[in-house]
This record gives structure tokens, sequence and C-alpha cells, in this order.
């Protein structure tokens, strides 16, 4: 059945039917979501929220607008609403000060307030004119750019940049004018740049190249598995950066990062072992570390990279176990 069958069949309540045609943009819309928010949780909250709405409201699409139009404009209202609910999702460079590595740790945040990491793929398509690749748009230091964003600045950005809707078709989702469209466009613009490294990691991984890209990946897997903070400590930049949300402490500089590293992660000779990934369109691992009491290697961490040129600039190791499944990663190795 074409799509215009299944709608006629969804308005007479059959659900299946309703499901198959907007199955095609549950991806899409997923991850305009997580954009919106930065969240994958709040993301799932909204699409659900949105897709309910759809459906309720399937009798009043009338066709003056594409079916994809149609739902975004329903999941940017769910997530306008889910906005005013809830705190700021930031990263802990943005939420304090980097630390001093011989302090102790601060106590993980009780209330989530951190963004989390996406298990990212081709996820929509978006239109000639559209400013951001789709993996671009939801690299780690874009999506934590967006939430310095006013929520509706934020909406019209990514609706007008990233997906390349219309100034027309954006002014009738957030049900404003195409003028004050195009002026919160050029605001938004303007923030988000201030905030975006100089280079995309999409660049920086076509720059090096697959065969520079699997030498950088081997050598530090290696060195990670072999505590060999020595060599790590060549790939990192002098700037780089390590973060380990729910926590909200994080160094900066290279010697600062090895101090840590060598003190508290790499230090001993338990079993440890990364396993490649990707994570906003990034390079990422499933970081396993050794459970004494069980005997095994168990999910640890998710790790993505930001890559500087050559070298490592930023780690953020984001300390949910909960998130492996998502990246279709086991949640224990044997050792």
């Amino acid at each position: 059945m074409n799509e215009q069958a299944l709608l006629e069949s969804a308005r007479r309540g059959d659900e299946d039917a309703f499901a198959r045609v907007v199955a095609p943009y549950r991806a899409e819309l997923h991850a305009h979501c997580y954009r919106m928010l930065g969240s994958v949780h709040d993301a799932e909250d909204a699409l659900q929220e949105a897709l309910l709405r759809a459906w309720r409201g399937l009798a009043r699409f009338e066709g003056r607008s594409s079916l994809r139009s149609w739902l975004y404009r329903i999941a940017t209202n769910a997530c306008l609403r889910a906005i005013e609910r809830r705190p700021e999702r930031v990263l802990p460079i943005d939420y304090g000060p980097p630390a001093d590595p011989h302090d102790e740790l601060a106590a993980p945040l009780v209330e989530s307030v951190w963004i989390e990491p996406y298990a990212s793929g081709e996820d929509a398509f978006a239109a000639p004119d559209a400013r951001y690749e789709q993996h671009e748009s939801i690299e780690l230091a874009f999506v934590a750019a967006l939430q310095h964003l006013p929520a509706r600045q934020r909406a019209v950005l990514i609706l007008r940049d990233v997906l390349g809707f219309s100034a027309r078709e954006v002014a009738a989702t957030l049900e404003t004018s195409p003028a004050s469209v195009d002026s919160a466009m050029q605001r938004a613009r303007k923030s988000v740049q201030r905030h975006l490294p100089e280079q995309s990691q999409q660049a920086t991984l076509r720059a090096l190249g697959d065969e520079r890209l699997s030498k950088l990946v081997a050598t530090y897997v290696d060195a990670w598995e072999r505590g060999d903070v020595e060599t790590l400590v060549t790939m990192l930049a002098e700037d780089a950066r390590i973060a380990m949300p729910p926590i909200p402490t994080w160094y900066r500089g290279r010697d600062a990062v090895a101090a840590f590293l060598a003190g508290r992660v790499l230090r001993g000779d338990r079993p440890r072992r990364l396993v490649p990934t990707r994570a906003n369109g990034q390079l990422a691992f499933g970081q396993y570390g050794w459970d004494e009491p069980q005997g095994r290697l168990v999910a640890h961490a998710i790790d993505v990279l930001a890559l500087d040129g050559e070298k490592v600039g930023e780690i953020l190791a984001f300390l949910t176990p909960e998130a492996f499944a998502g990246f279709g990663l086991p949640p224990e190795l044997p050792r």
C-alpha cells in the first residue's frame, strides 16, 4: 500500500496502517528530538508523545503539507513543551571550571542535566540548501551548542539549517511569521558558531582517511588495554580534555589528563577492554572494566572522542552502562 492508502486506512482507525505510514520517519524524528533535547531518553518520550498526538489528530490532517512536515510540526512542539518542564542539558565543560587531577572526584549529580551520547546512523533526508550535514548535526559539540539557544531559536535553526525546511514551513510549525523565523535564524547562527570548533569531526575524519584512522584506533586501543599511559599521552593534543558525566569533574591540558589517567583510571594490571563503535557521528568506544567479585569484564562507559587532527582533543566518558544496548554492545565480555 502507498502512503495515501495507508493514511486512509489509518483515518478509519487502523492502528497497524498508522504504524506503517509513520515508520519511515521514526528514525529522523527521533534524531530531531535528540538535537532539540540533548537526551536520548527525553527524545524517546517526546517522540512517543508526538506520535500519540498525530494518531489522535489524524482526522485533522488535510494533506495541505506533506506528512513529513506535519509530523515534524507535532514533534517540534512536543520538544518545546518538554524544554519548559526540565533543566537544560549540558556537558561538564559547560557546567564548571576544570579540576586538579590530584583532588577527589566530585559526586555524581542526582538530577540528570547531562547531554547523552547518541547511537548514530543515517537518520534523515535533508534538502539541498541545508547548511549542516546530517552526521555533523548530531556531533556532541553541535548538540551542546544548540542547548545554549532559547528553545524557539533552537527549533528554527534545526528546521532550517539541518533539515532544510523553508521559512514558510517553519513559520507554520511555530505559528509565527517568515520574517520572525529569518530574524531568529540569524541570531541562532551567530550564537552556535561561537560555540563550535573550527572544524567538524566529519571533516577531521575525512582528512585522516581510513588507513590513518585505523592506525590511530589500533594504537589507542592497544595502549589503553595495556595501561600504557606514556603512549596515550603522546596521542593527546596539548589542550586535551577529559570528562565523565554524570560526574561534574573534568580536566584540561595534556599533563592534567595524563595525571588523571595514571592515578585513577589505568593504574594496576586489571584487565580492561575497548570495543570501537560510533556515537554522535564520532569515533567512540565501549569501555569495559574488570569486576573483581564476579571475575568478568563489565560495561563501564561509552567513550566519545573528538580528534584534533591526528591527536585526541577530547574524551567524554559517559558512565552509563545502561546505554550499551543502544550501541549494540553486550553488558559484559569474556576475559
